[in-house]
């Protein structure tokens, strides 16, 4: 297969099918656009902004390199002949592997309070526009856990917490984990995250289905 350029589409696709997925029709019909990346048909109802976030180290960098997909692949795992085919990855073999394409998205991740903050100050400024209600959907290739993902809506919420403009949900995503922070005034702390697990089964919907869309374009 010839690999065209390399492009964020996967993943914005990859998000839209998990939300709508693990959080239902409200997410089905958005369409990818830019700035944000995911919106509502209406172009003025729902906007979500989709992003990275990893480590940032020599070690993580090193980690990086070294797990590109295709560098000892079984050729009997039928999850790595699909990483080889398509050069994505993201979310098979435990989240293991990265595919060649999707490499150069990880690369250029900020490390996850930096890439919040700079999210957090283009929304507050008008650059994704105006939405009823808008979201940041954050990928991570590091497993998060529930106080890490607690700590990163609380650190959103302050920084925030005086700009005319916010995000109203926060959407953490690992390999097993989507975290869904809701970001709204006047909540208890306690009830404001909520996480969905992915399963193994899913992972592979998700990421056939993100491929399959990548493809016909």
């Amino acid at each position: 297969m010839a690999h065209r350029p390399f492009g964020t589409c996967f993943f914005e696709q990859y998000a839209q099918i998990t939300l709508s997925t693990l959080l239902g029709s409200e997410f089905a019909s958005l369409v990818g656009r830019d700035r944000p990346d995911l919106q509502s048909a209406d172009g003025h109802t729902l906007g979500i902004e989709v992003t990275r976030a990893m480590e940032q180290s020599k070690d993580a960098a090193a980690a990086l390199m070294a797990d590109i997909a295709g560098i000892t692949p079984d050729p009997e795992d039928e999850d790595l002949a699909e990483i080889l085919e398509t050069g994505y990855a993201y979310g098979l073999e435990g989240g293991r592997y990265i595919g060649t394409r999707e490499l150069s998205y990880w690369t250029m991740a900020l490390p996850m309070r930096r890439i919040i903050k700079s999210k957090v100050f283009k929304v507050g400024n008008g650059f994704y526009g105006h939405f009823e209600k808008t979201g940041l959907f954050v990928f991570c290739k590091d497993q998060l856990g529930e106080a890490e993902a607690q700590k990163t809506m609380n650190y959103t919420l302050s920084i925030q917490r005086d700009q005319d403009i916010r995000y109203d949900r926060l959407y953490l995503a690992d390999v097993d984990d989507l975290f869904v922070c809701n970001l709204a005034d006047g909540l208890q702390s306690s009830s404001r995250l909520s996480r969905y697990p992915i399963t193994q089964q899913q992972r592979k919907d998700f990421f056939r289905e993100a491929v399959r869309r990548q493809e016909a374009e």
